[in-house]
């Protein structure tokens, strides 16, 4: 089992930044997860990939949040962090942190909200 717990959504201008951080326990970090990262969701539309890591040193972006966004892994405080510059009203979304392990087994945190107004 893993639990996720993220912080540090808000409400920010347009331009702004935020730092989204989530901890992760119940599993031992770096030996149990592979991929953890950022997903986010907006009213009516899907849950997208923003930012993950991988296990191996690998990182992934979304195209949409590339040179603005950057995710940090720091395994041995159990948490990866989202940092994220440059904010618009289209990365308004509740921000969800997700963990995958070799089992291949997925964990959801609870959500947390970001509101970027114009």
């Amino acid at each position: 089992q893993v639990q996720l717990v993220e912080s540090g959504g808000g409400l920010v201008q347009a331009g702004g930044s935020l730092r989204l951080s989530c901890v992760a326990s119940g599993s031992t970090f770096n030996i149990n997860i592979n991929l953890i990262g950022w997903y986010r969701q907006a009213p009516g539309k899907q849950r997208d990939m923003v930012a993950v890591t991988y296990s191996g040193g690998g990182i992934q972006y979304a195209d949409s949040v590339k040179d603005r966004f950057t995710i940090f892994r720091d395994n041995a405080k159990n948490t990866v962090s989202l940092q994220m510059n440059s904010l618009k009203p289209e990365d308004t979304a509740v921000y969800y942190c997700r963990a995958r392990t070799w089992a291949s087994r997925d964990y959801w945190g609870q959500g947390t909200q970001v509101t970027v107004s114009s």
